[in-house]
């Protein structure tokens, strides 16, 4: 049987309760599956620990976390912390040394929910995002200078690499190899941002090369939010820089029904490093010690995480649980208009999972 090391940060807010939501179905999957166990280990890393300890992690944690198999995260930031303090202090701190350069953020309408866009079909929302996580605008570059006068000044530098951008149009082409539809959107505004983008344009050309077999288009990030919303069924597999496709994939989730349900995965390719997966929804600390949190994004992180590990039985067995969790409206969190409590979805997809006959 193999066991895999899986590092459990709940981080802040709603984060906690729905990451202990994921261990517990991880638990049952791998109750139900027996060709697979799962080592996890809690670090109580986030804002509280900062409170106490002046850090969000420990100095070593980067070192600690890669000999770990794969990474749970729930979510980081809290209201009386500067965002950008926990943003840097933790996630972002563990996902650029470890190079998990590639961010992919599925995006479909799940059984029984209901987008908000009219008239369209299941069928029509169905794409996968591929955000570039290492560098572009979150790179860290810049600085302030004569604070507090008149004349202070703040920049914040994008940085594009020729290695950096090939890397993630590789993924994201092959990636677009691999799905039915075979077809690519490079989002891009190289009409404005006139060398980083302009790079991003170039290199996609290249790449694409490579890939005869997959249709690629190019589109302007502005127009890009148009087309998501009267187009839905012109897209499939969308690649764009940290920014853009951190917006978009916000945008997505929306289309599709609630943020409550979105995941992603924060791949290392190459596997030398752990990858990390975590819901978009953030620590939502309206909501949070309410049990109303919907678990089901941090349920297909999960799943991602499965697939990514090599377990795709399992993973495709929590995905089907997710289906049917999601296809009944007596399940449905208030985010997605219902009354159902986080333990209620919880109960229901360990349920699904042992209940399910071959």
């Amino acid at each position: 049987m193999k066991t895999y090391r899986v590092a459990a940060i709940p981080g802040d807010g709603i984060g906690i309760e729905v990451v202990e939501a994921g261990l517990l179905v991880l638990e049952a999957l791998a109750e139900r599956d027996g060709g697979f166990a799962l080592d996890i280990e809690r670090f109580d890393w986030g804002s509280e620990r900062y409170r106490r300890s002046g850090a969000l992690m420990p100095a070593d944690g980067v070192e600690r976390l890669r000999g770990f198999d794969a990474i749970l995260f729930g979510a980081v930031g809290a209201p009386d912390l500067p965002d950008h303090l926990t943003l840097w202090g933790l996630r972002l701190a563990i996902c650029q040394p470890l190079d998990q350069f590639a961010n992919v953020r599925p995006t479909r309408i799940l059984p029984g929910i209901t987008s908000p866009l009219r008239g369209v079909s299941p069928g029509d929302l169905d794409w996968v995002i591929v955000r570039e996580n290492s560098e572009g605008e979150y790179a860290g570059q810049g600085g302030r200078s004569h604070r507090g006068l008149p004349e202070e000044v703040a920049t914040e530098v994008a940085i594009f690499t020729r290695a950096g951008v090939e890397r993630i149009m590789r993924y994201a082409f092959q990636l677009a190899q691999s799905r039915p539809r075979k077809l690519l959107t490079v989002v891009t505004k190289s009409n404005a941002q006139r060398y980083g983008l302009v790079l991003w344009d170039e290199i996609a050309q290249e790449v694409a090369a490579d890939f005869p077999d997959v249709t690629w288009d190019k589109m302007l990030v502005d127009a890009m939010t148009v087309r998501m919303t009267l187009k839905p069924g012109s897209l499939d597999t969308i690649v764009a820089t940290n920014l853009h496709a951190d917006i978009l994939s916000d945008l997505a989730a929306a289309l599709a029904g609630s943020i409550g349900i979105a995941p992603t995965a924060n791949i290392n390719p190459t596997g030398r490093a752990p990858s990390m997966f975590e819901p978009i929804h953030g620590s939502a600390f309206d909501i949070t010690g309410k049990g109303i949190a919907n678990p089901v994004g941090t349920f297909w992180s999960a799943a991602m995480m499965l697939d990514h590990l090599g377990e795709q039985g399992a993973a495709a067995l929590l995905m089907q649980a997710i289906e049917r969790v999601t296809a009944d409206p007596a399940l449905h969190t208030p985010d997605l208009g219902g009354t159902a409590r986080t333990e209620d979805v919880t109960r229901a997809a360990i349920e699904a999972i042992r209940g399910r006959n071959d």
